[in-house]
């Protein structure tokens, strides 16, 4: 089996990527296809990834063996920050041919793999690699989390901006209605006007409306 690889990311911190990619990974097992997620590098945690462990719980399935032996969280950082920054304060380095390794080991396995980053497009890995850069080089397609916050409209499109000048194919852009403004009027336009965008523009990709969901 040769997996496709999607990658996650989203317009800012704290926007709704583990929630998504959750969700999204819920729904297409659903619909029978055999889907893994992984994270590409976490920080401020330890032993585990809170991200990949959410994922399990949005997905209803609980752990897999990939997560036990690693495979799914193969980069982990104790200090909650840009990875860059956690990995020379441990005085370590992101060992890309690990985290590598364990993607092609689950590509070879399922028929998706939803690679979940850390923070936005433009964070660093490390002081020389950002992430959107890492998706460019593996040429995988990539799904944007937004949501109705206020600012994310620029935000949004600032992003979209940089996934079409890298080359990078757009899968979809998740609407993630949890995390929308608290001014009803906001969020509405803000879904409407870049629902739009996207439409006019990337008129292959996939929209998704992510419902608000009960986390525990």
């Amino acid at each position: 089996m040769s997996g496709q690889v999607i990658f996650v990311s989203g317009i800012d911190t704290e926007i709704g990527k583990t929630v998504v990619t959750g969700w999204l990974a819920r729904q297409w097992v659903e619909q029978g296809e055999h889907v893994i997620t992984q994270k590409l590098v976490q920080t401020g945690c330890v032993g585990a990834s809170d991200d990949i462990l959410l994922h399990r719980r949005i997905m209803g399935t609980g752990l897999f063996d990939e997560d036990r032996d690693g495979t799914t969280m193969p980069a982990l950082f104790a200090y909650p920050a840009s990875p860059h920054l956690s990995a020379r304060l441990e005085g370590r380095t992101l060992d890309f041919a690990a985290i590598e390794q364990a993607t092609a080991r689950l590509c070879e396995r399922y028929e998706k793999v939803l690679l979940e980053g850390a923070g936005g497009l433009m964070v660093p890995l490390t002081e020389q690699r950002l992430t959107i850069d890492y998706v460019a080089q593996h040429g995988w397609p990539l799904l944007l989390v937004t949501s109705g916050r206020l600012g994310s409209i620029n935000h949004t499109l600032l992003s979209l901006e940089a996934i079409a000048a890298r080359g990078i194919a757009l899968h979809g852009v998740a609407w993630n209605s949890r995390d929308d403004s608290t001014d009803e009027v906001i969020a509405a336009d803000s879904r409407n006007f870049i629902r739009e965008w996207v439409m006019q523009r990337f008129p292959l990709a996939q929209w998704y409306d992510v419902p608000q969901m009960d986390l525990g």
